[in-house]
């Protein structure tokens, strides 16, 4: 079985950047035992791009 979790990383409306350092945050995560499974960008924006997007991690739970 596997528990899942979902940091939102919100997006500059001017340059589209991430406002927080991402990979900081992956490599964190990985400490813990969490693994990457998926970056997620839903199109949000009246041009279609996004203003943030969902990292998406996975670790296996332990009793």
């Amino acid at each position: 079985m596997f528990e899942y979790k979902f940091e939102r990383i919100e997006l500059s409306t001017w340059s589209s950047s991430p406002k927080k350092e991402y990979q900081e945050l992956t490599h964190q995560h990985a400490k813990k035992g969490w693994r990457l499974v998926q970056i997620f960008a839903p199109s949000t924006r009246g041009s279609g791009s996004s203003s943030y997007f969902e990292i998406i991690f996975e670790r296996e739970v332990t009793d």
